[in-house]
């Protein structure tokens, strides 16, 4: 399969084609997926659009072996779990194709990251192997080629004087963290930035009380003197981000792109604006599965940015957060 021309994709049309060629490829060469699709009665002489692809529900990473192809792993990524809970594990065969992803998709939205300080108020790669989200983390903090990037989960104090200090040189900063310690450093240590981007990866859940967005981001910019919060929307199972600037809302890198279904009828499409389960298209994800059923709930607007309101109440407790538990 050719994964240079996924990050070619500059219209819906080529999103479209390459979507319904992904499928192809992951019907004829992955088992489960196959096994799925065909459950469905769905093959690959019925699909004819992106609207009939079947999305493989994401409870399927955690007992089965999602693969297409039969190249060696290169790396597994797992999800953090609560103790008895059985994680997410997501086999990637072409590491530098996640690398590709995460690089071009921060450059569409940020810039060159050469052009920033990263501090991260995440577990160290060493305290969290496996997780893609520190994987990705630990490269920018290396791209970004500043002396003063790096990890700070455990030190408070030394993260508040080099962020003081950078913005106040108008260095420009980008402090990534999970939500929970982002919010006990707001209330810990009060700052006024103006170059600092803040962006927050996960929920509270088995941490602290739940916040909902407006509650956590209102509290946010109190503690860090910012006018918005960056979010970043991710997960094991996938190859690919996408990013709030602000207001909780999110947009897509062009090889991603995000479907809402309805809760009653997981193979009926909801309508723009409405809300339902999310359904993610990643086709970064080409090597294991484009086409995934999360448990997030959300709504899709009509220019393709979407919101995320919340979980399926049966969800397993899982997120970002507890790396740090």
């Amino acid at each position: 399969m050719d994964t240079h021309k996924i990050f070619d994709i500059d219209t819906p049309g080529k999103f479209e084609f390459q979507a319904l060629e992904i499928f192809r490829f992951q019907y004829l060469n992955n088992p489960i997926y196959r096994e799925f699709c065909e459950h469905l009665g769905k093959t690959t002489s019925n699909v004819k659009g992106v609207s009939d692809i079947p999305f493989l529900p994401i409870e399927f990473f955690k007992s089965k072996q999602v693969i297409s192809g039969n190249a060696p792993v290169n790396i597994t990524f797992t999800s953090s779990g609560t103790t008895g809970n059985q994680v997410s594990q997501h086999h990637v065969i072409d590491l530098k194709l996640y690398e590709r992803s995460y690089q071009r998709s921060f450059v569409l939205f940020y810039g060159d990251i050469s052009d920033y300080c990263v501090l991260a108020l995440l577990p160290s790669y060493l305290e969290r192997e496996g997780s893609s989200l520190v994987y990705m983390v630990n490269d920018l903090i290396e791209q970004s080629g500043h002396p003063e990037s790096g990890f700070y989960l455990k030190d408070q104090k030394g993260l508040k004087a080099t962020l003081s200090r950078l913005d106040a040189d108008g260095k420009e900063v980008l402090l990534i963290g999970v939500s929970f310690a982002l919010l006990e450093m707001a209330e810990t240590h009060t700052l006024n930035l103006k170059h600092t981007v803040v962006m927050e990866t996960g929920g509270m859940k088995g941490r602290r009380r739940e916040l909902i967005r407006e509650e956590l981001h209102t509290a946010l910019k109190k503690g860090f003197g910012v006018n918005a919060i960056h979010s970043e929307y991710g997960m094991t199972e996938l190859l690919s981000q996408a990013y709030s600037q602000g207001n909780g809302i999110f947009k897509c890198p062009p090889w991603m792109k995000i479907l809402v279904r309805d809760t009653e009828d997981p193979f009926a499409l909801q309508r723009i604006g409405k809300t339902g389960g999310i359904n993610v298209i990643d086709l970064a994800n080409v090597n294991s599965c484009s086409f995934i059923a999360t448990q997030d709930l959300g709504r899709v607007y009509a220019d393709g940015s979407f919101e995320v309101i919340g979980r399926f109440d049966h969800s397993d407790i899982r997120g970002c957060n507890l790396m740090v538990l």
